[in-house]
C-alpha cells in the first residue's frame, strides 16, 4: 500500500495517458484518432521540455530543433536507406541528443534571455542548414513511397493505428523517465540549480554536467517523436519541422499545467491542444491563434505562475501527495 502510495503521482499520470488513449480505441474512429494523436503528441513533447524548463528553469524558445533534426534524420534513413521505423526512430533520438550534448557544453553557460535568444538562432541556422542540404531534399523535402507502409499491418491505415499506440508508448516512456529524474538525486540537483544556480554549485552541484544531460534527455525524445510523426504524415519539409510556433506553444504548455511537475505537462498538453483545437476551428480566432497563445502565457506568469497543477495544490494541500 505504502508503495502504491510512493507512485500515486505516476500512476495518475500514466491512468489519465491511457484514457485518452481508450477514446479512440473504443470508438475506432479515424477522426478521433487523430485528435488525440495531436493531444498525447503535445503531452510528450510538454513532459520532454519540461526536463529542462521545468527542473532547472532554462527556457529553450528552440526546442523544436531536435524534433526537425531528429525527424527529417529518421525520415532520410527509411526514404533513402530504406531502414525500418524503429531503428529509424531511434537513429532520431540519437543524432538530437548528440546535437543536444554539444550545444549544452556551449550554450547553457548563458543564462536567462541570453540563453533563450540563443536557442532561437540555433534552430534558424539549422533549418538554413537543412533547406540547403541536398541530400535531404534541399527546400521540398523528402517523401515516402506509400507501398512503405504495407510492412506496417498491411497498408497506411494499419500504419496510422500503429504509429497511434507508438506515441503512446512513447509517451508514458517520457512521463516514466521525466519522474524518475524528478525522484532521483540528480533531480534535486536540478532543482537546486532552478532555485539558485550559485548556491548549488556551493553545495556540490556540477550545475554544467547536470544542465546538459538535462538538456540531451529534454532533446532524445523530440528527435524519436519526430521520425514517428514525420512518418505517420509521409513527408518532411524543412518548414513544418523546425516551425518556431512549436516551441512556443511546447512553453505555453508546460507552464499552463505547472513547470517541474509530473502531471503539469500532461494536463497543459492535452488541454492546450484541445483549446487550439477550437481556435482553429473558430472564424473568428483561427487566424489569430498564436497570438492567443502568447496572451495565455501572458496571464499564466501573471496570475498562475505555478500552473493549474500548482494552483490546486495551493488549494487543497491534501493533494499535494498525488499532484505531483
Amino acid at each position: 500500500m505504502n508503495g502504491l502510495r510512493k507512485y500515486s503521482g505516476l500512476i495518475l499520470a500514466i491512468v489519465v495517458v491511457l484514457a485518452l488513449v481508450a477514446w479512440p480505441t473504443i470508438n475506432g474512429k479515424d477522426i478521433t484518432r487523430e485528435v488525440v494523436f495531436t493531444m498525447i503528441l503535445s503531452v510528450a513533447l510538454a513532459s520532454s521540455l519540461n526536463i529542462l524548463l521545468g527542473y532547472t528553469g532554462y527556457v529553450s524558445f528552440g526546442h523544436v530543433v531536435f524534433f526537425g533534426l531528429g525527424g527529417y534524420v529518421g525520415f532520410y534513413l527509411m526514404a533513402v536507406q530504406n531502414w525500418s521505423l524503429w531503428p529509424a526512430m531511434l537513429a532520431g533520438g540519437v543524432a538530437s541528443g548528440t546535437l543536444a550534448f554539444f550545444l549544452g557544453k556551449a550554450i547553457l553557460r548563458l543564462r536567462g534571455g541570453y540563453f533563450a535568444l540563443a536557442t532561437i538562432g540555433v534552430n534558424e541556422a539549422v533549418r538554413a542548414f537543412i533547406n540547403n542540404y541536398k541530400p535531404f531534399g534541399g527546400p521540398v523535402g523528402l517523401s515516402l513511397n506509400f507501398s512503405v507502409y504495407q510492412n506496417y499491418g498491411g497498408g497506411a491505415r494499419e500504419a496510422l493505428w500503429l504509429s497511434f499506440y507508438m506515441l503512446a508508448a512513447l509517451t508514458i516512456l517520457v512521463i516514466i523517465v521525466s519522474y524518475a529524474v524528478r525522484t532521483s538525486k540528480f533531480g534535486l540537483g536540478l532543482l537546486a540549480i532552478r532555485e539558485d544556480e550559485d548556491a548549488a554549485e556551493i553545495m556540490g552541484v556540477r550545475a554544467p554536467n547536470a544542465k546538459t544531460w538535462a538538456y540531451v534527455l529534454s532533446a532524445i525524445f523530440p528527435g524519436i517523436l519526430g521520425v514517428l510523426f514525420f512518418f505517420k504524415n509521409g513527408n518532411i519539409e524543412p518548414a513544418p519541422a523546425f516551425r518556431l510556433q512549436l516551441s512556443i506553444e511546447m512553453i505555453v504548455m508546460v507552464m499552463l499545467g505547472g513547470q517541474g511537475t509530473v502531471l503539469g505537462p500532461i494536463l497543459g498538453g492535452a488541454g492546450y491542444q484541445r483549446f487550439r483545437g477550437f481556435l482553429l476551428t473558430n472564424p473568428l480566432f483561427k487566424n489569430i491563434q498564436l497570438a492567443v497563445a502568447g496572451f495565455l502565457l501572458l496571464i499564466i506568469v501573471l496570475f498562475i505562475p505555478a500552473g493549474i497543477i500548482g494552483w490546486v495544490r495551493n488549494r487543497f494541500p491534501k493533494l499535494r501527495r498525488v499532484l505531483q
